[in-house]
This record gives C-alpha cells, structure tokens and sequence, in this order.
C-alpha cells in the first residue's frame, strides 16, 4: 500500500500502549507499509478530570471515549481507530465497521494494596490524632477479598465492580475512583482513607506491569530496552492479588482491542483481517450481543464472560436490575455465539426478582 496508515488513539499511556501494540503488529505483517499513530483528545479524557462529586462525571456513559476518534475516521483524518473494546458502545455509528478484535489478554481483575512491611517502616510514632483520621492500611501478600477487614475501603470508577463486590462483601465502602492507571496508583498510594483499588490485569500488562511471585507490582523484567524507554515504571510500595472471574466478573469485552475502520476500502481490511482473532471475537460477540439485548449503553451494572471450548462458546453474565443482582449463564455452538447472548439477555430481563 503506497499510502500511509493513520492509526486514531487516545493519548492516556494505557492508550498509547494499545495502538503502538497495533501499529508493531502491522508493522510485522507488512513490512513495507507505513503506520502513524493520530492521537486525539476525546469527551472523557476532560470528564476524568472532573471531581468525583461532580454530578456531570458521576456516570460516563458509552461512547465518551470513542465518538472523536469516530469522528476522525469519518472525516477522513484517519484510516483506523484502536480501542479497548469495553469502551466501544454495541452500535457503530453509519460507515463504521469493526475490522478485526485482536487476541485477548488477561480478562481478570487485580486487587491492588500499600505494602505492610513498607507502611509500618513509615509510620510516625508521635504522629497526633486527628478528628476523622484512619491509621494507614497495609496487608501482606495474598489478601483476597475475603480477607479485607470489616468496614474496609476500595476505590473504583465502575459500578459493576462495585455491584459485584460488594454482593460478595456487604460491608466494604466503595469511593469513586477515576483517572488513568497512573493516576489511580497514585492516589492508592498517597490516601490513607484508601485500603485497596480494583484494576484491569489486561491494562496493568499492557503498561509493562506485572506482579512478582510475592505479589508485589513491578515492571516486567521481560521488557525489552526500547519497550522500558516508552513504558513509566509503577511506584513502589504496591502489592497485588489476581481475581478470578468466579470472584468478579468482567466487563463485556475486558482485556481486548478493537480496530475500528471504513468498510469501503477492501485493501486495508485485508491488512487489518491479519490482527483478528476468531476466537476472541466469537467471544465478544456474545457478550456484546447480551449488553446489547440488556439495552446497550444502559445505566445498569452489566458483567460478561464468555470462553471457546472446542465447537462450543460459553458465556456468563450478570446484571442489576432495579438493586437486585441476577446471573446467568448458558453454552451454544460458536457459529451461534451473538443468538447466545440475546437468549441470555432475554432471560434475565424477563427474570422476576429473586428467582
């Protein structure tokens, strides 16, 4: 292709991350092509910023993080468009399509905590008491949700992590929690009001994190030299402990990426087929097909996950409806993975409450 590819991305380094992952892969695939990344400021990037009382950022809805990247490719300021697929609402807008859904990475969440060995090195043993004051929290390595103490307090940007978490644990505090991963491991690190943060482990890996055998998030030491030059080290002092779906579910579309182009250019989706990865895609197309039967970018809490095993697509979902938290769960042949979703879809919301 004698034309250079403009790749749309948001500029937040988990972003970047994403879209430099896709532009390598291309890269590789055609040597010869040239691949620009456009970076793009979109209508969420300035609501994180907004105080987390602020009534305007107390829900973001979908397509907050995508519409300007949209925009681009429709104008012709772009070629492709890379996002977290959880943050892409179930219906393109016209002359959008979804060129391929690359392979997925961890679907699980990490529960990040302060080091206790390095809170009570810290502590001030003269320090005086103040009205409303808590005694800095630190935990050793392998705390689970179970083990968090009575009245304890996690932050979070989502309400599926906070429906989820607290039918498991009652009596957990949930504060909002927003910005960039960066951000939010910072705030974990400086406010003792915090005792633990919830993250995507496919976002902490993609920013070159990863946590030792004891639990403590690091840089990955497989990194290579150039790799460490782009990718900002975590702060120390940070330890964490993987949850598996079982314990809390994901978000639809969790740990993969979407690229996102014009359907009238056969040349460039034949480029962009190369970065699809069947069984990743069959698997967001059920959970997408759930999210879109539960209404697409509603309000309420929505959880999926969905696996290929052999012929077969599994899927498990959850939902809150009117405060009442439902499950479901159901298998079909993968050539019927988005009439999955709709079945479950259906069966929630036609579900009364409690059964």
């Amino acid at each position: 292709m004698s034309r250079t590819i403009r790749i749309a991305t948001r500029g937040s380094p988990l972003a970047l991350a994403q879209a430099r992952a896709v532009q390598s892969a291309l890269h590789g695939a055609f040597r010869t092509g040239r691949f620009e990344l456009e970076v793009i400021r979109t209508a969420g990037d300035d609501l994180q910023s907004l105080p987390p009382q602020d009534p305007v950022a107390t829900s973001l809805p979908k397509g907050l993080f995508t519409r300007e990247l949209e925009l681009a490719l429709a104008d012709g300021r772009a070629d492709l468009a890379v996002h977290s697929l959880k943050d892409l609402p179930t219906e393109l807008p016209d002359g959008l399509v979804l060129g391929a859904v690359c392979r997925r990475a961890d679907v699980r969440e990490v529960m990040l905590y302060r080091e206790a060995a390095r809170v009570v090195a810290a502590r001030d043993p003269v320090a005086e008491w103040r009205p409303g004051s808590r005694e800095r929290s630190g935990f050793g390595p392998g705390l689970r949700l179970e083990g968090l103490p009575e009245g304890a307090v996690v932050g979070t940007g989502s309400g599926r992590r906070e429906v989820l978490l607290k039918a498991r644990r009652p009596d957990v505090s949930v504060v909002p929690l927003r910005g960039n991963v960066g951000t939010r491991l910072a705030k974990l690190l400086g406010d003792d009001g915090i005792d633990a943060i919830l993250l995507a482990a496919a976002g902490l890996s993609r920013l070159g994190f990863d946590l030792s055998p004891k639990g403590v998030l690091r840089q990955d030491h497989r990194l290579g030299v150039a790799e460490r030059r782009l990718l900002e080290p975590p702060p120390e002092g940070l330890v964490g402990t993987i949850l598996e779906p079982e314990e809390l579910l994901p978000a639809v579309g969790q740990g993969a990426i979407a690229v996102e182009m014009r359907p009238n250019d056969a040349e460039l989706a034949a480029m962009v087929a190369v970065l699809d990865h069947r069984n990743t895609h069959q698997a967001v197309l059920a959970e997408r097909a759930f999210l879109r039967g539960m209404g697409g970018g509603c309000r309420s809490p929505i959880a999926g996950h969905a696996r290929v095993l052999g012929h077969q697509v599994h899927l498990r979902v959850a939902v809150a409806i009117n405060g009442v938290l439902r499950f479901g769960e159901d298998s079909a042949p993968v050539r019927e993975a988005e009439r999955l979703g709709q079945r479950l879809a259906e069966r929630l919301s036609g579900q009364r409450p409690g059964s």
